[in-house]
């Protein structure tokens, strides 16, 4: 005897299930750039734009690390050939103050 077919199955139920979620999230996508669009829409008309950003500050000079670490960074510079001899002991005597 056949038995008549109660629904789509497992592998339908989750196909569905998907195409609905991924729908959802689309949508909420869209409202959430819509609102934020609106925001931003409102507060520039509300205020003046902002003063430039301050200049980031400068990086950390070098002779803050250790110098033991920079001068072993640089012996395998040496090493792999993109520095030269002279140009290690230079930058080593620089770093120790020589």
């Amino acid at each position: 005897m056949r038995r008549g077919r109660r629904g789509p199955g497992l592998v339908g139920a989750m196909a569905r299930t998907a195409v609905v979620a991924g729908t959802a999230t689309a949508v909420s996508g869209k409202v959430a750039r819509n609102q934020q669009a609106r925001y931003e829409a409102q507060q520039g008309a509300a205020a003046p734009a902002p003063a430039a950003a301050p200049p980031a500050p400068p990086a950390p000079a070098a002779a803050e690390e250790d110098p033991l670490l920079v001068i072993q960074k640089l012996a395998a510079l040496r090493d792999q050939g993109v520095l030269t001899e002279e140009e290690f002991t230079a930058k080593k005597a620089q770093i120790l103050g020589i």
